[in-house]
């Protein structure tokens, strides 16, 4: 529990730094674009799009605090700059909860297949197909059970796909040293002086 404590009070000091906002705002400018030029719809149901990466890279470098603001706010900033149909408060919280899940699995913590696999499916799962049908039937009028089979296979198809995308790109990151550049040591060990 001490660990889990120390995680967030961790990454809620990260707010006070200069390089978080900075960075933040960096990929919180690539979300929005990602959105508008990276998605690809593949039928009713599956769509494959990259704008939720620059979140994950936040909550891997900057952990559940910062993640969870940064998501919900950049939630709130995606609508405002195109609102598509009316704003659902309820995806924004799912948002913020996804950052908190984000963060506490990969904030501080060397980049592990099986970790990113996990997560994808607790929010895939969870906070995705649960609350995220429950938010959109309420807006809509759906009925929830009825909804609830496609965004269960849509979500499953995509589980994979998308945790060998976040995998692929955190390894390619490090391997390239972009974390190190930027000051951020996955591990959570900072770099030794000689």
């Amino acid at each position: 529990m001490k660990k889990i404590a120390a995680l967030f009070t961790d990454s809620a000091g990260e707010l006070k730094n200069v390089r978080t906002l900075c960075v933040c705002g960096v990929f919180a400018a690539l979300a929005v674009v990602l959105g508008y030029v990276a998605t690809i719809q593949i039928g009713d149901y599956i769509r494959i799009g990259f704008s939720g990466l620059p979140n994950e890279f936040v909550d891997f470098m900057f952990g559940p605090v910062v993640g969870s603001v940064f998501a919900g706010m950049l939630d709130i900033l995606k609508y405002l700059l195109k609102p598509t149909g009316g704003w659902i408060p309820g995806l924004t919280l799912d948002a913020f909860l996804a950052g908190i899940i984000y963060g506490v699995f990969l904030y501080k913590k060397p980049i592990r297949f099986w970790r990113i696999l996990l997560m994808k499916l607790i929010v895939g799962m969870g906070i995705n197909v649960g609350l995220g049908t429950y938010w959109l039937s309420g807006f809509y009028g759906w009925n929830y059970f009825l909804r609830l089979p496609d965004r269960f296979l849509s979500n499953l198809i995509m589980w994979p796909v998308d945790t060998v995308i976040l995998y692929a790109l955190l390894k390619g990151f490090e391997r390239a040293g972009l974390f190190r550049i930027l000051g951020i040591f996955p591990s959570g060990k900072k770099k030794q002086t000689p």
